[in-house]
């Protein structure tokens, strides 16, 4: 039989953390984003719990539109990565996809198609990645009328720097450069909230919300975990303990020998590692539970493997469900341990682990 290695994924769990974005979006409408296979949560799965809830969902590029096409869902997606060639235009048109343009040549793919979706304008106001500088977009307004297609515009989309730093200045100077650019165009929708900015007070929400790992349990914010915002996390990731052992004091665990016993220790082998997306970087004491009891994890993380020290689950025995995060351990503090953030550990977890719906 298979391991039982594991992420069990809670989709009510996922519902109710779309209903907190839903009452904290000030009157928004609220596009659920799933891109990234639904964060690493199945997109499919995800996009069908939310169906009935969520009037539009967000993806980054086409490939993840069609995969929300083929489970039979018919809102529209919106494609925050815009296209990527004009035949993709068409199928857009053709599937109620809605693009977001961000350049001069997807606007001249447009101009020479007859089929043409409803997409959006991305305006660039000061993340620098993507999107039309402020003062371009009269041009480009004039272009879209010009060639008879600004009909089909929804509105304007721009995307914030540190909305997850509460005491950066950056966010409401971002709004007011976006407020300033589309003031000329009142008639259109607007969307700038990702998950951060639903945790802003005083944050102008627009027409359109765009919450994503929020969705999902994890922390949008800077020092502060998905549970003390509210949120429930979605994934439990679990492995079995398959080995336990008495490391002497002055023996050491694992490649590289980097952590030696400073007492006779318990220590147990649990099948998971960075083969399955666990993070290779989290190292000697990242939190882990076993039974509810919360153990920690000692020297280096293999590919198929990782140590923990059972000192805290003196009852733990070969066979037991060990969680990596979930209820008892959260992913944002892994994530801390690991250096890193939850977006990437959930998104990074491999085909090799199965995910299991309830």
């Amino acid at each position: 039989m298979p391991r039982s290695t594991v992420a069990r994924i809670d989709l009510d769990a996922l519902r109710r953390n779309f209903q907190t974005a839903l009452n904290r979006a000030g009157g928004a409408q609220v596009m659920a984003v799933v891109k990234a296979d639904g964060y690493g949560h199945g997109i499919g799965p995800v996009a069908s719990a939310l169906d009935g809830l969520a009037p539009k969902f967000a993806v980054a590029c086409l490939e993840e539109a069609r995969a929300i096409r083929e489970t039979g869902l018919v809102q529209p997606v919106v494609l925050l990565q815009g296209v990527h060639a004009d035949a993709d235009i068409e199928e857009c048109a053709q599937q109620g996809f809605e693009p977001v343009f961000h350049s001069f040549q997807q606007l001249s793919w447009l101009e020479r198609l007859e089929a043409r979706p409803a997409f959006w304008l991305k305006v660039n106001s000061g993340m620098n990645r993507l999107g039309f500088h402020p003062d371009e977009l009269a041009g480009v307004m004039g272009k879209l009328k010009a060639i008879s297609a600004d009909k089909g515009l929804l509105g304007f989309v721009t995307h914030f720097a540190c909305a997850d730093d509460p005491e950066s200045a950056m966010t409401a100077q971002q709004t007011s450069v976006f407020e300033q650019a589309t003031s000329a165009f009142p008639g259109l929708m607007k969307s700038v909230a990702n998950s951060a900015a639903h945790f802003h007070p005083d944050q102008p929400m627009f027409d359109w919300s765009r919450p994503g790992i929020m969705l999902y349990g994890g922390s949008p914010m800077v020092g502060k975990t998905g549970p003390e915002l509210g949120l429930e996390p979605v994934m439990s990731l679990e492995a079995p303990l398959i080995s336990t052992r008495m490391v002497p004091a002055g023996e050491s665990v694992g490649y590289g020998a980097s952590w030696v016993a400073d007492r006779d220790t318990r220590m147990g082998m649990v099948a998971i590692g960075y083969g399955d997306g666990y993070p290779r970087h989290a190292g000697t004491n990242t939190p882990a539970a076993i039974n509810g009891q919360r153990i920690r994890l000692i020297g280096r993380v293999s590919m198929d493997m990782l140590a923990v020290d059972l000192t805290g689950a003196p009852d733990a025995k070969e066979g037991d469900s060990v969680e990596l995060w979930g209820r008892t351990v959260g992913v944002d503090e892994v994530a801390a341990c690991a250096g890193t953030i939850s977006y990437e550990l959930m998104t990074g977890i491999t085909g090799r682990v199965p995910r299991q719906y309830r």
